[in-house]
């Protein structure tokens, strides 16, 4: 099937763009203040056999309406792999980082690498729609679902989807002293507001943002230079960058860039 670009993060994007379908759905204006986009998720492996998708996750909450209830996804650390069999659909909510703590009511650190029914968050009625919009997914009846809900704006989280914005638009940044330098804050007041309203640390950060960009990288060339690559992302050496991408997606950038 034909497929727009899945986005970083999504692994083996050619053969995912074969079996799925992304579609990006922009929020209303008032939702938007929370919340990056919507997303609609198609497969259809009829008469093939399941097929495991793995994701580098963002440091971001998901809502995500799907079969047979609707959860809430906090950010995964690890290796998000999603197993998608027969033929299918979700629609999901990319929350700003920290735009879930005001919708929480406690650290979004609870949430890390483990997702909760949406219930647990939005009440009964995230059962009672799921139904309703996966039936006809758009953009106009997320928005229905959220906008009664949406809680009073909160700065810090705003303050914080910039800082997050600054680590992942920038491959110059490197270290978390830095940015705490950058900020004009101490190394633990940053650890201590990502924990609050990011879920996961800033080193955490700074390093998926690397891992993006080198496995970006490894999907679209054939040859990859690591010790260049190494260089580039502020790795010691060629070892520290394999050694990093190896734990995190199970394979050297090597035989990733290989196996595309």
């Amino acid at each position: 099937m034909d497929s727009p670009d899945l986005g970083r993060g999504v692994l083996h994007p050619a053969k995912a763009a074969e079996l799925i379908s992304v579609e990006r759905l922009a929020p209303a204006p008032a939702v938007a203040r929370f919340v990056e986009f919507y997303w609609l998720v198609r497969w259809d492996l009829t008469g093939l056999p399941p097929y495991e998708q793995k994701v580098l996750a963002h440091p971001n909450v998901h809502l995500v309406f799907e079969a047979p209830r609707a959860r809430v996804y906090g950010v995964d650390r690890s290796l998000f792999v999603r197993r998608l069999e027969g033929a299918g659909h979700v629609l999901g909510v990319k929350f700003r980082p920290g735009a879930f703590r005001p919708f929480a009511g406690h650290p979004v650190s609870a949430l890390a690498d483990r997702s909760v029914p949406a219930v647990e968050y939005f009440g009964a009625e995230a059962d009672r729609c799921n139904a309703r919009i996966l039936g006809e997914p758009s953009a106009e009846r997320a928005d229905a679902f959220l906008l009664p809900r949406l809680p009073a704006p909160d700065p810090v989280a705003e303050e914080v989807a910039a800082v997050v914005d600054r680590i992942t638009g920038s491959p110059d940044l490197f270290r978390v002293d830095d940015l705490a330098h950058e900020l004009g804050v101490t190394v633990r007041s940053l650890q201590r507001l990502f924990a609050e309203y990011v879920g996961a640390s800033p080193k955490w950060v700074l390093r998926r943002a690397r891992l993006h960009e080198a496995a970006e990288r490894a999907a679209a060339e054939g040859e990859l230079d690591l010790a260049a690559l190494a260089v580039e992302l502020g790795y010691a050496d060629q070892a520290h960058l394999t050694r990093d991408f190896t734990a995190a997606v199970g394979i050297s950038p090597a035989r990733y860039a290989g196996s595309r």
